[in-house]
């Protein structure tokens, strides 16, 4: 609660300015980046998602901002897929318009009008959500999951939250002992999630090329990096000894986030969880 507070909270409520905003989980797989995210409905623990709509639609209740429509989508990048996860699991696909924003065919898009119809919708997308067992989680996320709540000023957009857990990273001595399919697995997640501290680094160094199309979460979080945008990384880390090497690569990859502070309108900002 304490990091939603400080650190969630107040992108939240840029959206409403009409901003970019993007939160994303970032760790080793079985750090708790899903149960940051996603909180515990068992225990009644509210995650970053459940927080983040009961200040949507607080905020939505005031007289200026009573006028827009609050949609939602939820999909996954899986082996460097797109599939829709309130669609059966629908193939996507990413495509760049003539004004380089990438857009994505076919996602399906549902209007929600309170906090109960929205834990609805992330309670069936996560349902669908490829996950399997491997040395260090037995139901372990293998895809990065992105949830995109969009704030319609009648059919144009107005501002977007994106929540988005991140699959775990992964050692190469992680999955020796582990199944051809979990090694792709591990190794496209790496490829991915190194893109986009390639990205990062791009936009730290002023590049005039940032690789977005590195691979397709980057391409799909372009828009969190340029023009209006707000982004918040979350640092989950393992108290476990054997986890050591996992958590200084996490803390290096934060403080890589953190470095970047470019002039202007674009903020990003990172917070490490333990």
């Amino acid at each position: 609660m304490q990091i939603y507070s400080e650190c969630v909270r107040p992108i939240v409520q840029c959206a409403f300015l009409g901003a970019k905003v993007t939160c994303f989980a970032y760790g080793q797989t079985g750090s708790g980046k899903t149960y940051t995210m996603n909180g515990d409905p068992q225990s009644k623990t509210a995650g970053m998602y459940i927080l983040g709509a009961q200040d949507i639609f607080d905020l939505k209740e005031r007289q200026e901002f009573r006028h827009l429509t609050v949609a939602m989508s939820f999909y996954e990048i899986y082996c460097g897929k797109l599939f829709d996860l309130l669609n059966n699991r629908e193939t996507l696909q990413a495509r760049e318009d003539a004004k380089q924003n990438v857009n994505i065919i076919g996602l399906t898009e549902k209007k929600i009008g309170n906090v109960g119809s929205f834990m609805q919708v992330i309670e069936q997308g996560s349902a669908v959500r490829i996950t399997s067992q491997n040395s260090t989680n037995a139901d372990s996320s293998r895809s990065h999951a992105i949830m995109q709540i969009s704030l319609l000023d009648g059919k144009k957009l107005f501002g977007k939250i994106s929540f988005i857990d991140l699959a775990g990273c992964e050692r190469g001595a992680d999955t020796i002992d582990q199944s051809k399919q979990t090694r792709i697995d591990g190794a496209e997640i790496n490829k991915s999630l190194l893109a986009l501290k390639e990205c990062i680094r791009a936009l730290d160094c002023g590049k005039a090329h940032t690789p977005f199309r590195g691979s397709k979460l980057t391409m799909v979080l372009k828009d969190s990096f340029t023009g209006f945008c707000r982004t918040l990384m979350i640092g989950n880390i393992s108290p476990n000894s054997s986890s050591c090497e996992n958590t200084l690569n996490t803390l290096r990859y934060a403080d890589r986030v953190k470095e970047l502070k470019k002039s202007g309108p674009n903020e990003v900002v990172s917070k490490e969880d333990q």
